[in-house]
């Protein structure tokens, strides 16, 4: 058996560059997971939701030259779904050869040299971990029946997290660790969020400051246990500026601001175990709390 292909540098200045352009206040984790790649390490990427992991990841892939491969990691992603299967119709007809052999998202990131993104890695099966390990430690794997499978030399591997949400998930190998080099991305400050939200909603500068405000109080809220992303904040301006629209009223009128974060936050958000009131007044005293906070500002 041949050595199998060694990992080579991506351009690193060319990561950092394209993230800087797109992604906000993400500077410091684009160059420590560009240099990481280019450094041919793979990469565990810890973190909430709407954190922005996939737009970051989506700007170094194309700062590199690479192409991107997105995985979904839920109890679906089967070994067989990862890696490939045969064309059953055609196995029928032809037994099985090397070219009805469907490849998989592995396979492809493995032969195109992408980077392949498994979204919520601890969501997959333990089998289908176990497969990705083998090739992060060989760069090759064998596929029965189709043969070896051997990574070209910009092939990385980069697997994100929520550590934040244990349902449904399995515990991650401490080999998945020692072969990938950990970033935590947590979320913003606030000044980031208010310019995220501003520059993906044209909202006015109140409504989008109150939508802000109001999802960072819902993430340590004593009622929650789980609070909203940004995109909470990006949902309730927009849907306030179209019931503004709707009423013939302006987008940041109270009523109109607390109908739209209602319909935003209450599915984005999870209670606390032995919380006594529902979602809503919950949301609704944050929307309150939050108008309050910036009247005194």
């Amino acid at each position: 058996m041949s050595t199998p292909t060694q990992a080579r540098r991506l351009d690193v200045t060319g990561m950092v560059r394209v993230a800087r352009e797109r992604v906000v206040a993400r500077i410091r984790e684009a160059e420590v997971v560009a240099a990481a790649l280019s450094a041919g390490r793979n990469v565990l990427l810890e973190g909430p939701p709407g954190t922005g992991k996939t737009t970051l990841l989506r700007a170094l892939a194309d700062g590199a030259g690479v192409p991107l491969v997105l995985v979904e990691g839920n109890a679906e992603l089967t070994p067989t779904r990862l890696v490939g299967h045969h064309d059953a119709s055609r196995v029928l007809s032809e037994d099985y050869r090397p070219e009805n052999f469907v490849p998989g998202p592995l396979t492809r990131a493995m032969t195109d040299g992408a980077v392949l993104y498994v979204e919520e890695f601890n969501r997959v099966p333990e089998e289908t971990m176990n497969v990705l390990l083998g090739v992060l430690s060989e760069r090759e794997m064998h596929v029965p029946r189709f043969g070896r499978v051997t990574a070209r030399p910009t092939f990385r591997l980069v697997a994100a997290m929520n550590p934040f949400d244990a349902v449904g998930t399995a515990r991650v190998t401490p080999a998945l660790y020692d072969r990938s080099c950990r970033v935590a991305m947590g979320y913003q400050d606030e000044d980031a969020e208010l310019a995220v939200v501003a520059a993906a909603t044209a909202g006015p500068e109140p409504l989008v400051a109150r939508a802000v405000r109001s999802v960072r109080i819902t993430r340590d809220h004593p009622e929650l246990r789980i609070g909203s992303s940004v995109r909470g904040a990006i949902d309730t301006v927009l849907i306030a500026v179209e019931l503004a629209t709707v009423r013939g009223d302006g987008a940041d009128e109270d009523s109109t601001g607390l109908d739209a974060a209602l319909a935003a936050l209450t599915g984005k958000v999870t209670l606390a175990d032995g919380a006594a009131r529902p979602v809503e007044d919950v949301v609704a005293d944050i929307w309150r709390r939050a108008g309050e906070e910036l009247g005194k500002a």
